[in-house]
């Protein structure tokens, strides 16, 4: 004993690095992303003790492991059989396809990744703000006559938020069924409003909880979609979460957020992905009946593509659609998000489409609501401006939208940041649209949104002052773990 004491940081230091070696080796055999590996090899062997909680917190690869199983809603009849009579004209094909030009590959890229076909009877209304957001969907709450599926990554028992949560309450007394998914990390809601949800009728259930003793090493894979279903026919989907800091009506900042009301066919597909959520929470079976997909009458002419991405995908669906409609894109590319911190291979894209004299324009915010994915993302800024690529930094307030537009015929709203976690870790999901009219409503909304920011100019940038520097470039060591 006497010895153990005397040596017991040389003890622990030992036990430390056997294991960190261990883990070096489980790291190299899984062949994960380089940068990725690297990163974790630099923790472990570096930072004692702390580079190992590192890894053991934000490391597992639960898309290898299957943990995350779909197959027993995705096998059902009633959700096969949506599947496959969702089927368009084949002249109504050609039509999106000469407009799309090389776009139209990320039709079947989506597909044949992701079972999720392209609809066109769809009615979709852009928003741009929670104001907006949440008078349109208490509205279709009130008016809702069957369920309300319900899944979002922050839920907070703020004002609005129970005012929000009393109306699911107040609807579930009615009759309805109504289903709650808040993902455990992302969500502060209290004992007493949960209480208060179930004996109201409100099935709620958190994503994934965590509980150091049992579930710490998933607390780095969140739900971080945003998902509404009403009665099969009305879907919401994009960056605004239930809290206050989301309405601008109760807040001196700004918050500038882009979501969508989408009415149609579409809808089937979000309801198809809440149901593989709810399947993996509950962990009960689920019989999925016909009264959740309704027989949709004519809502519009706007096609649409469901595309959801996480641990529960056999491929990064999303960042391989950004992917490719960045590589195809052959006048303009505008990109909002809260947070740059991409892969090399959306860098590269960028750039080289940059430098192939299409014109990219990417927004961000100026201040940050971390500031880690703060310094991460001006980490990637030098290379941008150096590539001709404008970049824009939000001044109004802070932007939270995660949109896209290309040439006028393609665009995307979701809940997708430009970063590690969103393409490789967290449940995503975005609604692309190959139309006109959507890209022109984003495209000006992006345009009002450069009236509020200020234009980067490389020059200036660079002259920064080396605490900066230094800072992110440890931020962007840190990125693959963000």
């Amino acid at each position: 004993m006497d010895f153990i004491k005397n040596h017991i940081w040389e003890i622990l230091i030992i036990l430390n690095y056997t294991i960190a070696v261990s883990a070096v080796i489980t790291i190299l055999f899984k062949r994960i992303n380089p940068t990725k590996t690297l990163s974790y090899i630099i923790a472990l062997l570096l930072v004692p003790f702390l580079g190992f909680l590192v890894y053991y917190l934000f490391g597992q690869e639960y898309r290898k492991s299957k943990i995350f199983n779909r197959k027993k809603i995705l096998n059902q009849s009633v959700v096969k059989a949506i599947q496959d009579n969702t089927d368009i004209d084949a002249h109504i094909v050609d039509d999106i396809e000469e407009r799309l030009k090389e776009k139209s590959k990320l039709i079947p890229l989506i597909y044949n990744s992701e079972n999720s076909k392209l609809t066109v009877n769809n009615k979709v209304t852009v928003i741009k703000d929670g104001d907006m957001k949440f008078n349109l969907l208490i509205k279709d709450i009130e008016d809702a006559e069957h369920h309300i599926h319900l899944e979002y990554f922050i839920v907070k028992d703020d004002e609005f938020g129970t005012k929000f949560l009393n109306i699911l309450c107040k609807k579930a007394k009615e009759g309805l069924q109504v289903k709650l998914i808040m993902d455990d990390v992302g969500s502060d809601v209290s004992n007493k409003s949960i209480a208060k949800l179930k004996e109201s009728g409100v099935e709620v259930y958190k994503f994934m909880p965590v509980l150091f003793s049992k579930s710490t090493g998933k607390m780095n894979y969140r739900d971080h979609r945003k998902i509404v279903v009403i009665d099969g026919k009305i879907g919401y989907v994009g960056g605004i979460n239930i809290a206050d800091n989301y309405l601008n009506s109760n807040n001196t900042a700004y918050f500038r957020d882009t979501h969508c009301r989408i009415e149609g066919e579409a809808v089937n597909q979000l309801q198809i992905l809440f149901f593989t959520t709810w399947d993996f929470v509950t962990e009960k079976d689920l019989k999925v009946s016909e009264d959740y997909f309704p027989s949709i009458d004519k809502k519009g002419d706007t096609p649409v593509q469901i595309t959801a991405s996480g641990p529960d995908t056999d491929w990064s669906n999303i960042m391989e659609a950004i992917f490719s409609a960045i590589t195809n894109a052959s006048d303009y590319i505008y990109i909002t998000t809260p947070y740059f911190i991409p892969n090399d291979e959306i860098v590269t894209a960028l750039q080289v489409a940059a430098r192939s004299n299409v014109k990219v324009k990417i927004l961000v915010p100026k201040d940050s609501d971390s500031w880690v994915a703060e310094y991460a993302t001006n980490s990637y800024l030098e290379r941008l401006l150096e590539a001709k690529i404008e970049v824009y930094r939000y001044t109004k307030g802070f932007i939270h939208a995660k949109t896209m537009v290309i040439d006028g015929v393609f665009s995307t709203i979701g809940t997708t940041n430009m970063d590690y976690r969103s393409f490789n870790i967290n449940f995503e999901v975005n609604a692309l649209f190959y139309d006109e009219t959507i890209s022109k409503n984003l495209e000006d909304m992006f345009f009002d949104d450069i009236e509020s920011s200020e234009k980067m100019v490389l020059d200036v940038w660079k002259n920064r002052n080396k605490r900066t520097k230094a800072l992110e470039a440890i931020a962007n060591l840190m990125a693959p773990l963000l």
